[in-house]
């Protein structure tokens, strides 16, 4: 379709990303004369059931028609349920029907010469959405769109993100959060990437035992980058984490209108001891970059292995090589061998992913044989490849039914699809037929990153041989109810139907095996307690149960066409078909058709896709596709944002945390340029000049431009002077293989250790660990990884962070500053130098709430401290003791690059 030229663009833009992800976004809007002039965001989850409804209101206040185009990516796993538009207050509604039935009227649409756009893939987890609608001058139009998507618990923590991008000011935004739990929610944090101080009255938490609400409401003027400019500030993130209270059990049964869904979850059981072969590809496609990101995540991995366990390593390219001949436990020794054998793979030749899978097998039949697998162990086997079989068989049925016919449901597989030149769906059958999962890892700089969040998910196994167990005359219409493994940090979801004449007090039993001993875990649950609970319309949405389990159903249907054969997958679909046809979810079986004014020119038809399609673009246009551009152009997102390729701005990761930075490993871990985007140029500058560029250093009579880094140097370390509020200490430290121990303060339950580089000017790494809350920050030059319980994520320098969780808050501006405070905590500030090859600088603030508990080579500072009379002939240089040692301290002018002013400062080296 050719867009007349006095029809104008604007383009809404909303993406749901990873858990629960919407970003809203216009393109120049104000400049086309369309104005949204109200932005809403309603999302209420009930118990772990999220229902979003997002709704955008615009005005067309120019003189001729526009166009106006609704685009929206959302989560793969999320199931749209309702799209409209409301044009002069008539409503035209988007219809879910059965696939092919909604392609016969795509198929008309293209006969008639009209454009249809489909839903696609992008990005990681994404998929895209758009409709476009002619706006006549001063006429209104209401877009709101409803999804909804069970959350998963991963790695201890529900999460929901929204991601808010305006690019104009609007009279009236607003996202409100509900969320829901009866178990109770037991901890509750959020982060933000554009919210500044100036910002941070405009959000506000309220939270009882079992109900939150967020709100982040800014008026118009915090909306401004400026006073005088129309520009919006808000371009970011907005994240919500939380989890729920749980008995030792984990169990908890809730009902609401005839329909249940059980969690489980249990606290307290030991990590089962592993068997883990892992089976590396090293052909020739690996060379390069994916080798050298293997290399390093597998090193990484290795180190994580628990004591308990046994693990052997396969590489493969034309051949198989077997490291060990059998599986190794994990020593100190052996995990050091490992990793020195880990560190020499190199990538050259075919792939022979048939030989390579036997071969694991073949390892743990013939150490079962020879009684090397401990009672109650569980084998995994976890196969990295990037590329189709080449070598041997290759034929992907006959190597899904070797493999299959081979581990006999005996082992656990798990493959992980490096990129996209190997067909995810072979994977994920050649997973799903044997009781594991498929992953695809994305080529990108955090693709080490990527493997180890994976690994970290499967590294703790609790129980095996999972059943949940009902009254039969009680229950009807059950969810999956047996599970092969459970990991630390998930959780098992079982929903389904109330018979007519059940009891009151319905009865649930979980069986399993731990390496000790089987073991059963009982739950019940009062109907009519239950219904009570489910009553409050601020937080609840109607009949949510019901469809939190046609959600699941439909999900697992669909997973079991996978390894189903021809006939059972027909009966499966038809199953999934009809459920989403009664519930209205779009799902790869259904398709929503919009409807649109009589007259416009474009019909459209949304359907979703499915993993496989990443391998090629899964969106067709009619009639001249540059009309509508896959990049979106000035304001929308770039292609690093949509494809996952380098230079993506969200990025998530989540390495084991209580190893993230083991001080064996920091030298390699915070040597990542490899992680820098490749896409944009890397400026190398004096190790101070970084710093003095963003600054303006203010004097107390004037305020001047930077001067030359001889002029006034930025200190690596900077000490406020305990009982002065002016002076403060300078602090340079002598070269050290070994990390330093900063500070150690029990009554503020906080350690910082580092390993400072003179040459660098800085630190190579500081890590700042909390006892309340339990947070433990890593920083390296590259970036920041922030880690709480069994999560991490890792932020670029510069990007704005505004996190707020119990007793702490970490915010971080455009600057490249990030300072950690609390109510009564000391302030612990931390910058960048504009250059990763430079060292990390360091200062304190509030130095008063130490205890005297402090020590440390910074915390003696703050214990007993005396200086010596200043020599007569010279009073820039004094001595100072501390706790009975000497140190030389000379008065010089330095930068404090927490101010941006000039300090006049006691220089000491350490």
């Amino acid at each position: 379709m050719k867009i007349p030229e006095h029809v104008h663009t604007c383009r809404i833009i909303l993406v749901l990303p990873s858990l629960l992800l919407t970003v809203l976004q216009t393109a120049t809007a104000q400049k086309n004369g369309i104005d949204i002039y109200s932005l809403t965001v309603d999302s209420r989850v009930s118990s772990r059931f999220a229902h979003t409804v997002v709704t955008s209101r615009v005005v067309n206040k120019a003189d001729a028609v526009q166009e106006a185009t609704f685009q929206m990516e959302l989560p793969r796993k999320a199931f749209i349920t309702n799209f409209s538009m409301v044009i002069d207050g008539v409503t035209y509604p988007g219809t879910v029907k059965e696939k092919a039935t909604a392609q016969e009227q795509y198929s008309a649409a293209v006969s008639r010469g009209e454009s249809a756009g489909l839903i696609k893939t992008t990005g990681r987890k994404m998929e895209e959405f758009q409709v476009s609608v002619s706006v006549a001058p001063a006429t209104k139009v209401t877009f709101e769109l409803v999804y909804e998507e069970l959350l998963r618990r991963h790695l201890g923590v529900y999460e929901l993100l929204l991601k808010v991008r305006p690019q104009q000011l609007v009279k009236h935004l607003q996202m409100d959060i509900h969320i829901f739990e009866p178990q109770g929610i037991s901890f509750l944090e959020t982060e933000s990437t554009f919210i500044t101080n100036e910002l941070a009255d405009a959000l506000t938490t309220s939270k009882n035992t079992t109900k939150a609400h967020i709100c982040f409401k800014p008026t118009l003027s915090q909306q401004q980058k400026a006073p005088d400019q129309q520009d919006t500030i808000l371009d970011g993130n907005f994240i919500v984490r939380y989890d729920v209270n749980r008995t030792h059990s984990g169990n908890s049964i809730q009902i609401e209108n005839g329909y249940f869904v059980h969690y489980f979850a249990p606290e307290g059981l030991p990590t089962m001891p592993k068997n883990v072969v892992f089976v590396i590809d090293k052909s020739g496609s690996m060379n390069g970059r994916k080798i050298q990101q293997t290399r390093e995540a597998l090193i990484k991995i290795l180190s994580d292995l628990n004591p308990k366990d046994q693990f052997n390593l396969i590489v493969f390219s034309g051949e198989a090589t077997q490291w060990e001949p059998s599986l190794v436990p994990a020593s100190e020794e052996n995990v050091n061998k490992a990793r020195s054998y880990a560190a020499s793979i190199q990538a050259r030749g075919g792939t022979n992913i048939n030989d390579a899978m036997l071969g694991a097998v073949q390892l743990l039949e013939s150490s079962n044989r020879a009684e090397l697998l401990s009672a109650g162990s569980v084998s995994l086997i976890i196969l990295l490849t990037d590329g189709d079989p080449t070598v041997g068989e290759t034929s992907p049925t006959q190597i899904q039914k070797n493999v299959q016919e081979a581990i006999a449901s005996q082992y656990s597989l798990f493959c992980l699809g490096f990129g996209f030149d190997v067909s995810y769906a072979f994977l994920e059958k050649l997973a799903l037929d044997n009781g594991g999962l498929a992953r695809r890892i994305y080529e990108d700089s955090d693709s080490a990153l990527q493997l180890q969040d994976f690994y970290q998910e499967v590294a703790n196994p609790l129980l095996t041989e999972v059943a949940f167990e009902y009254p039969s005359n009680s229950v009807e219409e059950v969810t999956q109810n047996n599970f092969q493994l459970f990991f630390r940090g998930s959780e098992m979801v079982v929903a389904g139907k109330l018979r007519d004449q059940s009891p009151d007090v319905l009865l649930g039993k979980v069986r399993g095996q731990t390496h000790m001993e089987n073991i059963t875990f009982q739950a019940e649950s009062s109907t009519a307690e239950q219904e009570g609970l489910f009553q409050s319309p601020k937080y609840i949405f109607h009949n949510f149960m019901e469809r939190l389990w046609a959600y699941l159903t439909i999900q697992q249907l669909l997973e079991k066409t996978v390894s189903a054969s021809d006939d059972e997958s027909k009966a499966l679909k038809t199953r999934a078909l009809n459920l989403s046809l009664s519930y209205n979810f779009v799902t790869p079986l259904t398709s929503m058709v919009v409807t649109k004014p009589e007259g416009q020119e474009q019909s459209q038809v949304a359907n979703k896709p499915v993993e496989e399609d990443k391998r090629r673009e899964n969106i067709h246009y009619s009639g001249g596709a540059s009309n509508f551009p896959t990049s979106f152009g000035a304001g929308a997102l770039g292609a690093s944002e949509r494809y996952g390729q380098p230079g993506h701005p969200d990025v998530s990761y989540r390495p084991r945390p209580s190893h993230f930075f083991p001080h064996q490993n920091l030298e390699r871990l915070t040597d990542m340029s490899h992680l820098m985007p490749t896409s944009r140029p890397l400026v190398f500058l004096d190790s101070n000049q970084g710093v003095l560029d963003r600054l303006k250093i203010k004097t107390k009579e004037t305020t001047t431009s930077a001067p030359s880094p001889a002029a006034v140097q930025a200190p690596a370390i900077i000490l406020p002077l305990p009982g002065s509020s002016v002076d403060r200490i300078c602090v340079d430290i002598r070269p050290s293989q070994d990390s330093v121990d900063l500070l150690s303060d029990p009554g503020q339950g906080l350690e910082v250790t580092g390993k400072y580089k003179r040459q660098k000017g800085g630190f190579f790494w500081v890590k700042v660990t909390y006892k309340n809350p339990q947070v433990q920050v890593g920083v390296s030059p590259e970036h920041v990884v922030v880690t709480r319980d069994q999560r991490s994520s890792a932020y670029k320098w510069k990007e704005t962070l505004f996190s707020v969780l119990p007793g702490l808050k970490m915010t971080m501006d455009k600057t490249g500053l990030l300072l950690l405070s609390g109510p009564d905590k000391v302030t612990i500030g931390l910058s960048s130098q504009n250059d990763p090859g430079k060292g990390l600088l360091l200062l304190l603030r509030d130095t008063d709430r130490f205890s005297s508990q402090v020590s440390g080579t910074l915390g003696q500072f703050y214990q007993d401290v005396l200086w010596e009379p200043p020599a007569a002939a010279d009073d820039s240089r004094r001595m100072l003791r501390v706790q009975g040692k000497d140190y030389s301290a000379t008065r010089e002018l330095k930068l404090d690059y927490h101010e941006g002013t000039e300090i006049s400062c006691w220089s000491v080296e350490l």
